[in-house]
């Protein structure tokens, strides 16, 4: 099981000292990977919590890659219908390549009304440029040589592809994990039960193509207040399938995201076991 922390690029915890702190702690801490999110537009009465700050999320990630030697970096979301395709794989690689490989690209649909409108993007087209642009990246990765657009160019650097986890819930998320991903980022609450099916129905699927067991993120909170409850929580979560599971709350500052860190990725992984 790996532990990852959710980090805030948004909100006056996203500057860049509160940033490089929290980076340093949680590699100090053994934990597994950091995961950013994405907001590219939020109105004014959708801004509690963050004031409307928040930084891209392939820039965030960026940054890291630079300040940090070993953690995995992730995106829990990034929304694919906001960005165009080319520029989103440059981006990609660019990122895994200069990481060292350790981007992990967790990707989704998106959902907020007002976002779309800021970019100029129907709603009701989201799934299918979420595709397009999934099939477009997996062309990226496999060859130096990709067309767009009638365009033949050469995608270079084209480092090893990073792992690709479809957020969202069943079961459209399952069918385009199963089409493009390598696995699944379902997003909720501690209760590990309501995933056994869909993960079920995800690892049959995967078989039956011949594919690799996937893998399934967990973005939740824990109760790290609570060690040993916390480490129950993600046996639980691991006996239905999940192989990532990240912590994600509203941490004051970096002090305060150093001592969780700390309890992750110390305490409940002592408490786990080997």
């Amino acid at each position: 099981m790996k532990l990852g922390l959710a980090l805030r690029n948004m909100g006056p915890q996203s500057t860049r000292a509160a940033l490089l702190e929290c980076a340093r702690a949680a590699e100090a801490a053994a934990i597994d990977d950091l995961w950013v999110a994405d907001h590219i537009a939020i109105p004014p009465d959708q801004s509690e919590g963050s004031g409307g700050r928040y930084l891209d999320p392939l820039a965030t990630l960026a940054f890291l890659a630079g300040v940090t030697t070993r953690i995995g970096l992730g995106t829990g979301v990034l929304v694919l219908p906001y960005r165009p395709p080319l520029a989103t794989a440059k981006w990609v690689a660019t990122i895994q390549e200069l990481s060292g490989g350790r981007l992990l690209l967790g990707v989704g649909v998106g959902w907020m009304d007002a976002e779309f409108k800021a970019v100029g993007v129907p709603k009701e087209r989201r799934g299918a440029q979420t595709d397009a642009t999934l099939a477009f990246l997996r062309c990226c990765f496999a060859a130096d040589e990709v067309e767009a657009n009638g365009q033949p160019f050469l995608f270079l650097p084209r480092p090893v592809r990073p792992p690709i986890f479809v957020g969202g819930g069943a079961p459209h998320a399952l069918r385009r994990a199963l089409r493009f991903g390598d696995g699944w980022m379902p997003m909720g609450g501690a209760d590990a039960e309501p995933l056994r099916a869909p993960i079920g129905e995800l690892r049959t699927a995967a078989a039956a193509a011949g594919r690799p067991v996937p893998e399934v993120v967990m973005l939740t909170t824990l109760a790290v207040d609570d060690p040993p409850r916390a480490a129950e929580q993600v046996r639980a979560l691991a006996d239905v399938g999940v192989t990532r599971v990240v912590h994600g709350w509203r941490y004051p500052d970096p002090a305060a995201f150093a001592r969780v860190a700390e309890v992750v990725g110390v305490r409940i992984r002592a408490a786990l076991g080997p």
